[in-house]
């Protein structure tokens, strides 16, 4: 094939233009294992291969990740930006400069706050042509009710919300439009991950789909999961299954001061997760079910104004009330939850 075909730069040699050809379905988990390795190529575009695979562009052949074939010359430049495929399609500066400034890929969905801008299914299909693994895009409109349900709206695509999203190794199977999934914590969900020791008996007093219960039990500590909304208990069970951690997690779908008593008389927790914004309603409840010396992580939105002093205040006063000491570990900003509120998270150790 000649250069100009081909689409590439002059001068570009054919062991610049490979491209590693995988399953359709594990795209996203053969990216970031290419990134790891360091020859995933991020100037050209994944591309469809066949009808259940894609190509993947590389710098040179895996070395540590899956793949069905090294093919050549595949993939076109890659336009760098949104702006730049915006532009594209003739939006004008001040279209562009309202248009979405950041969006998470999570599997084959890209999840997107649309916000004001112009023509949000041109801003979809441009996302699609950036990212070339992706198949939906969503755009979220909020998370609502007593299960915390999100809001969300297919502006391109073939409108399949269910996926599989890998972060630092963990699996998450779930469905963006019946669940919630922050990307926003990312970090902290590492974090917990290589905070826990193995053997530790753990307490996830909102787990969800497993956001913090998977990769803790993957650092072998044994974590009894609870959730009480039913879909995302369904994606918990089938989360733990997939990361093949079935030995170490203990699922209940139930509300958390419905298990924590019974939980607490069996043997108390070394540590416990309260990955809930409103975590301090429930403090009674994870103090009587943590034992002396316990570590628990309290998240919480909290105005600026009142990061870090509301929730530390929060805390020490629920152990006083319980007779027990606080002795503060960290605290951590992860991210903005709405304007001038914070996603925080409190780490403290019980006596």
């Amino acid at each position: 094939m000649s250069d100009d075909s081909s689409g590439r730069e002059t001068g570009e040699t054919d062991e610049q233009r490979l491209a590693a050809v995988v399953d359709k379905l594990r795209s996203q988990a053969a990216i970031e294992s290419l990134r790891a390795e360091g020859v995933y190529d991020d100037t050209r575009s994944v591309t469809e291969w066949t009808e259940d695979s894609v190509a993947i562009p590389v710098t040179a052949p895996p070395q540590e990740t899956q793949f069905r074939e090294v093919v050549r010359q595949v993939g076109e430049r890659r336009l760098k930006t949104l702006d730049d495929h915006l532009r594209e399609r003739g939006w004008t500066d001040e279209e562009i400069a309202a248009a979405p400034s950041s969006w998470a890929v999570l599997g084959s969905v890209v999840l997107v706050d649309i916000g004001d801008s112009p023509r949000p299914a041109e801003v979809g299909e441009a996302l699609l042509a950036l990212h070339g693994e992706a198949e939906t895009v969503l755009a979220r409109h909020g998370i609502s009710g007593e299960h915390r349900e999100p809001s969300v709206e297919v502006i391109a695509g073939d409108g399949d919300t269910e996926t599989v999203h890998t972060e630092h190794g963990t699996h998450y199977a779930m469905d963006l439009a019946e669940v919630m999934f922050s990307p926003g914590n990312k970090a902290e969900r590492a974090r917990m991950g290589e905070t826990v020791a193995a053997g530790e008996r753990v307490l996830d007093m909102f787990a969800g789909i497993g956001y913090f219960t998977l990769p803790m039990a993957r650092a072998g500590a044994q974590v009894t999961a609870v959730e009480r909304n039913p879909t995302a208990f369904r994606f918990l069970v089938e989360n733990v299954m997939l990361n093949d951690v079935d030995e170490r997690v203990h699922p209940y779908r139930a509300d958390c001061q419905e298990v924590v008593p019974g939980f607490a008389e069996e043997g108390r927790a070394d540590r416990i997760v309260m990955g809930y914004y409103e975590a301090h309603e429930y403090l009674d409840s994870a103090l009587d079910a943590l034992a002396s010396g316990g570590v628990l992580h309290m998240h919480e939105a909290t105005p600026d104004a009142l990061v870090f002093d509301r929730p530390i205040e929060r805390l020490e006063a629920a152990a006083a009330e319980a007779d027990r000491e606080v002795e503060i570990l960290d605290t951590r900003r992860v991210k903005e939850y709405s304007e001038g509120v914070a996603h925080v998270v409190v780490d403290a150790r019980v006596q």
